[in-house]
């Protein structure tokens, strides 16, 4: 038992076999082999489609577990067969307690949980249904600007430049204060820069996503990079992350923990933005302004996103998500990722959507900028 709760069977030791339900890196008293798992687990997964969380459905159907989404119908034609829907929306609490009446869970996923009041739903939701609560909140929650560059999960939580990344910090205080009252099984995951096929990884783009940043690259006009493009940062392919996070599903160790889960590697704004141009084989006209300037001039929220968050330089120590989950390693390069997302929104117009406020928006304080380095210039 934990704080009262008890343990699901798949938590305790048969013969000398352990119980947690992870991949196995090797054959464990000679019967259970690499990939196996002991016994499928119950798992609902709160949206379950997203950039982040459609790996994660994935991975887990793929293991043989029983995955359940909760969510409003999209992607649905994208999802293995296996997986099973429930139409609704979270945020419709008496409903959502129909749709799971008489239901329990090992295991329960939140991805699109953004302030206290929608993690206090749940909680209510889930409180006695469910045998773990994975939360998604977010490595933005950390210190900024950072103290030291190598990121533990001991580093503190206090972002003042970026409202989201607050609201993520208020989100984790109420679920540990819930575990340590209640014993509400509690498992805290940030992520970082995590992407996929659909979207290339950037610091600058508009409210429609990647696909303008591409098309001015390929149209040969300037594209904005923040600073000077040498601070270092962390991208994180979400099948990656999908492995770290799947490995805490069902683990004992993971209650009351909290975990980042990012790549290893490490790449300059100048190495991303270079890797598009590469793959698209034409030459990177870069435009380099600072991130303060950026956020005084623009309705975008560079405030948060780039001062609270890409624009400093962060290294993620993954020892203990690596402790947790033995065998978690990213393996895709951010250059293999960025070709990789580059082609494939390359061969699916469907998810070029054109951004034409923030091509304009890009041309005015591209040509504004230079005029007044010229104006300055000795």
């Amino acid at each position: 038992m934990i704080y009262g709760i008890p343990l699901p069977e798949m938590f305790y030791e048969r013969g000398n076999i352990s119980g947690r339900f992870r991949e196995s890196n090797t054959t464990v008293s000679g019967n259970m082999k690499k990939g196996e798992i002991l016994m499928p687990l119950k798992i609902l997964l709160i949206g379950g489609t997203g950039t982040i969380s459609m790996a994660i459905t994935r991975r887990l159907a793929a293991q043989g577990h029983e995955v359940f989404l909760l969510n409003r119908g999209s992607r649905t034609a994208e999802l293995p067969d296996s997986v099973r829907i429930l139409h609704g929306d979270i945020s419709d609490e008496a409903e959502a307690a129909k749709l799971l009446s008489g239901m329990q869970f090992d295991a329960v996923g939140e991805f699109i949980g953004f302030v206290p009041k929608q993690v206090q739903r749940d909680v209510r939701l889930f409180s006695g249904r469910t045998r773990q609560y994975l939360y998604i909140s977010s490595a933005s929650a950390y210190q900024k600007p950072p103290a030291e560059s190598l990121i533990t999960e001991s580093t503190p939580l206090c972002n003042p430049y970026w409202q989201y990344s607050r609201d993520k910090i208020a989100c984790e205080e109420y679920l540990m204060q819930q575990y340590r009252e209640n014993g509400f099984p509690v498992t805290i995951v940030r992520p970082s820069h995590t992407y996929d096929e659909r979207s290339v990884p950037l610091g600058v783009h508009g409210k429609n996503g990647s696909w303008q940043v591409v098309r001015r690259i390929m149209e040969g006009k300037p594209v904005i990079i923040h600073g000077d493009g040498t601070s270092l940062w962390t991208i994180t392919h979400n099948s990656d992350f999908a492995k770290g996070y799947c490995g805490l599903v069902g683990n004992i160790h993971a209650i009351g923990q909290a975990y980042h889960i990012t790549s290893d590697e490490r790449v300059t704004w100048n190495q991303i933005y270079q890797c598009i141009a590469d793959t698209l084989g034409v030459p990177l006209k870069a435009c380099h302004i600072p991130s303060d300037f950026l956020a005084a001039i623009s309705d975008y929220d560079f405030e948060g996103s780039l001062i609270g968050d890409k624009a400093n330089t962060v290294i993620f120590d993954n020892s203990k998500i690596k402790r947790t989950v033995p065998g978690f390693c990213a393996e895709i390069r951010a250059d293999q990722g960025i070709r990789q997302t580059v082609q494939h929104l390359l061969a699916h117009p469907e998810l070029q959507n054109p951004d034409p406020e923030f091509d304009a928006w890009c041309d005015r304080v591209i040509a504004a900028y230079e005029n007044l380095k010229g104006a300055l210039a000795p």
